[in-house]
């Protein structure tokens, strides 16, 4: 019973990173281009008006930027895993990650495992 709980539960896991959402504010063109609907020259628009005008706020900001992507074209592509979060500059980013440094030799947790 374990083993079956235990390979669903791995299965899980790989369907789940299969279906990771891609942000549309870090992605490259790559990433971009995985997602159904975003062919090469839409990945480029994409990142050529990030890169000119910063990060995009929301759904709506995105569809207003990028010539060819109206609501429905947005709303489509958030279904099939575009994510369009909250933007944060790097430097914020940064400052976040110098906040909680890793803890060194610090406890950490066991997990046994019964065969």
């Amino acid at each position: 019973m374990f083993r079956k709980v235990l390979a669903a539960a791995a299965l899980l896991a790989v369907f789940s990173h299969a279906f990771a959402a891609v942000d549309v504010n870090t992605a490259n063109e790559d990433a971009l281009r995985g997602i159904k609907g975003v062919g090469p020259a839409r990945a480029k628009a994409i990142l050529d008006e990030r890169s000119a005008h910063g990060p995009y706020k929301d759904a709506s900001d995105l569809g207003k930027r990028v010539k060819g992507m109206g609501g429905h074209t947005v709303e489509r592509l958030q279904a099939e895993g575009l994510a369009i979060g909250p933007a944060q500059p790097q430097a914020a980013q940064a400052k976040v990650a110098q906040a909680t440094p890793a803890k060194a030799g610090g406890p950490q947790a066991a997990v046994a495992v019964k065969k």
